[in-house]
């Protein structure tokens, strides 16, 4: 009957042929969907795989509490679904799980003993570049060299998880939480990474968002590489070595993160252009609350640096920069700048807040009435020649300050901001939603 109709005069060929298509298309999806099927696994040895081998495209397999032993190959479309004691071990050898098929769900399970062998790149979770499209939900991770790594999928959802990395070897020589290679559309967000080296590390990548995540005790919380056109959003980076770095990296949005007690670099700037940083908040004593290299075109606004040795140290060509309404609170030296050229940190009338800016507001307009200078040419002598350090306190020191505070021409150059802000910007705190996993 539907023949008939489709060749009857009053259906133009041409639309003929298109609902017959649209209609087997239906058919075909609606057959596809009638015979998935919900399969009940028991754990043991081995059992996962023949699982997986027997189940038809679009199954979902229900894992029970228990062991499932032995590395998983999933090679068709599934969804492997566990009660969060469900227990997948990998028993130490190579990857726990492949994934090398599109549309795979992998969600309430507990994966643990990977191998070890960073050659071989061994992942709990591995995803090749024809795993589009693949959700990884509400797992644990835990003892495993790499936790999950996207090598090659496209828009793929990692999501709730915690991933507990390793603590043995050097930080340098192990692996991370979560490794995105040339996976674009890509999503990474409200998981906690704890220990292994860095937390999210991204290389030759694009269109990737990684947004409310935790990570604790790592060399770098987030750490971008070759990678453009991304964000980086309501981020917390607690007690790492570096917190959120930006490197050979183009148009970045990185707003509103949070970098707390990091040891050396709260964020870290290199050979990121074109990028926009706003509303982030860095405090709890880093070494630098940012460091600047040879990085241009980017805007820095509406961010905290806090109790920081230093506020931004910037070097290497990096005075093309749009720095204004930030506030440096507390650091123990605001900005460190070695170089002759005059930057201006300010943009259509705001500058920034300088917790040491002692000046007035006469026409209490919100704004200092003299310019603010957080660099001089006595400390870019100290800078140059740290020795210089035994003189602070000498009479010629002093005449030299005074000297030029009455001749502003003898400033060396350096950053002014001309329009100083009387109070600091308000910055947003990011709060991280506890995950009923860990």
């Amino acid at each position: 009957m539907l023949q008939r109709y489709l060749n009857s005069s009053a259906v133009s060929p041409g639309l003929s042929r298109g609902l017959a298509g649209g209609l087997l298309l239906i058919l075909f999806l609606y057959g596809f969907l009638a015979q998935a099927e919900e399969r009940l696994v028991a754990p043991g040895h081995g059992v996962l795989q023949t699982a997986i081998d027997a189940a038809n495209s679009g199954d979902t397999l229900i894992l029970g509490s228990g062991i499932y032993t032995g590395s998983v190959s999933i090679h068709k479309p599934l969804s492997l679904i566990g009660n969060q004691s469900s227990v997948i071990d990998g028993e130490g050898t190579a990857h726990i799980m492949t994934v090398s098929a599109p549309d795979v769900l992998i969600k309430n399970l507990k994966l643990q003993h990977s191998g070890n062998n960073l050659n071989t790149e061994d992942s709990a979770i591995f995803i090749t570049d024809v795993g589009d499209r693949a959700r990884i939900e509400s797992n644990y991770f835990e003892n495993n060299l790499i936790g999950i790594y996207l090598k090659g999928p496209e828009s793929v959802v990692v999501s709730n998880n915690v991933i507990i990395g390793s603590q043995f070897h050097r930080i340098n020589d192990r692996g991370n939480g979560i490794y995105l290679w040339d996976t674009p559309g890509s999503v990474i967000k409200n998981n906690d990474i704890r220990y292994g080296r860095d937390g999210i590390f991204v290389t030759t990548s694009r269109n990737n968002v990684f947004h409310g995540n935790r990570l604790r005790d790592l060399r770098f919380a987030i750490h971008y590489m070759y990678t453009q056109d991304s964000e980086v959003t309501e981020n917390i980076s607690i007690n790492n070595h570096v917190g959120f770095a930006l490197m050979f990296s183009d148009r970045i949005v990185a707003r509103e993160n949070q970098s707390v007690g990091d040891h050396e670099r709260g964020l870290f700037f290199n050979f990121a252009n074109y990028s926009v940083i706003e509303g982030n908040r860095v405090s709890g004593g880093a070494e630098k609350c940012v460091f600047i290299y040879n990085a241009n075109y980017n805007q820095i606004n509406n961010n905290a640096f806090e109790d920081c040795r230093i506020g931004i140290h910037f070097t290497a060509g990096s005075e093309k920069n749009e720095i204004y309404s930030n506030a440096f609170i507390n650091n123990r030296t605001q900005v460190k700048y070695v170089g002759t050229r005059h930057i201006e940190w300010s943009k259509d009338g705001q500058g920034n807040y300088w917790s040491d800016n002692a000046t007035f507001d006469i026409d209490a307009n919100g704004i200092a009435d003299q310019v603010y200078k957080p660099n001089d040419l006595v400390d870019q002598i100290v800078w140059r020649h740290p020795m210089a350090k035994l003189l602070l306190n000498s009479p010629a020191v002093k005449l030299l300050k005074w000297a030029q505070s009455e001749f502003p021409g003898l400033h060396p150059g350096g950053v002014t901001d001309s329009v100083p802000l009387m109070l600091a910007p308000p910055v947003r705190v990011v709060t991280f939603k506890k995950l009923s996993n860990g």
